[in-house]
């Protein structure tokens, strides 16, 4: 039995008008519809993001990277305790929340994705019992977005908190521990920070922090350091309390298996035995896109997303590392629209390209070249192939291909290749 108090008649009216807008627009083509009905009912009720949320159990997760695969795996496991309201295609602020719950307007539970800008006012309505913080970094720079103004943010979001809620936080990244720390119901999770340029400096101190005995990190002049995490990866297990654990190896990186450590710290805190939690995480091979294999002209190709320095860090560690008999040919696509991601090709000098020392690399997409000349020089073999990302990779050699992508050129493949 449905036990949450009924919507009031205001917001099933904005409900019911932004479901028309959404099918709406997916008739016209306009996209998936995912955001537009819940802006239409958002802008005409601010309050159903408040009202659509009460009564339900919920976690959030939020991040600059890795959230949508964390809170995938999250609510695979959540969904063997009772339906589960999820987010699935990213649409992470207040009007693509509202259109998941809505869109799940029974399920006593939910896990949402949400944008790490937009996590005080999402926090502040949905009241969450489990919050999912991974890490902070650099991103959309032409939009402004500051790692450390986000990280003050976070800090004002969770001192607000006076309900009961446990925080899953990054001990290895100091933007999220500062904010964090303080909290009455911390669970620390080893998130192995490996950009760690944004987060060089004591939140009060304004001094360097000593980094010299990684993954420690600690304030030479008080007492911020790196707290003592609850979950870690020994190499493919994570260990956490009540003993060891095996992460299967559904989704390729290292990146992913910190991302489900992440998922697996939120789902004990939701009730979720550990063993059955990784038991659901197995059978994910597909994050809105992310991962899943797609015939392109022939060639069984990979895509992965890299929209900022520390996400091309975790895919370029992905590429490099490669399973399989058979080494896969490598596509970086870039491309640029409006202020979606692709603006910003400073960015790229700040990810760690040398590491595909002897890579053979084909660059494709409108701000390709400007790639290629980052990836020469850092001594890569670079091959400037055109625009047509598709052409491309039609024209690699025989074999598997990764195509890592920011973010405007990653939709742009999958809105005409699919994301199933």
């Amino acid at each position: 039995m449905d036990h949450r108090p009924p919507l009031p008649v205001a917001t099933r009216m904005a409900l019911l008008a932004g479901r028309g807008a959404s099918r709406l627009s997916r008739r016209l083509g306009q996209g998936r519809g995912a955001q537009v009905g819940g802006k239409v009912a958002y802008r005409l009720r601010p309050k159903s993001l408040r009202d659509l949320a009460a009564g339900r159990t919920t976690a959030l997760v939020s991040a600059t990277n890795g959230k949508s695969t964390t809170a995938t795996l999250l609510q695979s496991a959540v969904r063997t305790l009772a339906p589960t309201a999820f987010n699935a295609m990213g649409a992470n602020m207040e009007e693509g929340i509202v259109a998941a719950l809505d869109a799940e307007r029974s399920a006593p539970l939910a896990v949402l994705e949400t944008d790490e800008a937009y996590l005080g006012v999402v926090v502040a309505a949905t009241r969450p019992q489990v919050l999912v913080l991974m890490n902070l970094s650099r991103d959309f720079l032409e939009r402004g977005v500051r790692a450390k103004a986000l990280s003050a943010h976070w800090r004002q979001t969770v001192a607000a908190i006076d309900w009961p809620c446990t925080v899953v936080a990054n001990a290895d990244d100091p933007l999220v521990a500062g904010a964090v720390m303080g909290s009455a119901d911390v669970v620390w999770v080893a998130g192995e920070d490996t950009f760690i340029a944004d987060g060089l400096l004591c939140r009060d101190c304004r001094i360097a922090l000593d980094r010299s005995s990684p993954p420690h990190w600690r304030c030479p002049r008080c007492d911020f350091a790196r707290p003592t995490p609850h979950w870690s990866l020994h190499g493919s297990h994570a260990v956490g309390p009540g003993g060891e654990v095996a992460l299967p190896a559904a989704l390729p990186g290292r990146a992913a298996s910190v991302n489900a450590l992440f998922a697996l710290a939120g789902a004990q805190a939701m009730g979720v035995d550990p063993l059955g939690a990784v038991q659901q995480f197995a059978r994910v091979e597909n994050v809105d896109g992310r991962y899943a294999r797609h015939n392109v002209g022939g060639h069984s190709v990979r895509v992965l997303l890299a929209k900022n320095p520390a996400s091309w860090s975790a895919s370029i560690a992905t590429v490099k590392h490669a399973d399989g008999e058979q080494r896969a040919s490598v596509v970086f696509a870039m491309a640029g629209r409006g202020t979606g991601g692709g603006q910003d090709t400073a960015m790229l000098w700040d990810a760690p390209f040398e590491e595909l020392a002897g890579v053979r690399v084909t660059t494709a997409g409108s701000r390709g070249d400007e790639l290629a000349v980052r990836l020469i020089a850092a001594g890569l073999e670079v091959e400037p192939a055109g625009e047509d990302v598709f052409d491309v990779v039609k024209r690699q050699p025989p074999g598997p291909v990764d195509l890592v992508a920011n973010w405007p050129a990653f939709n742009q493949v999958l809105d005409r290749i699919g994301r199933g």
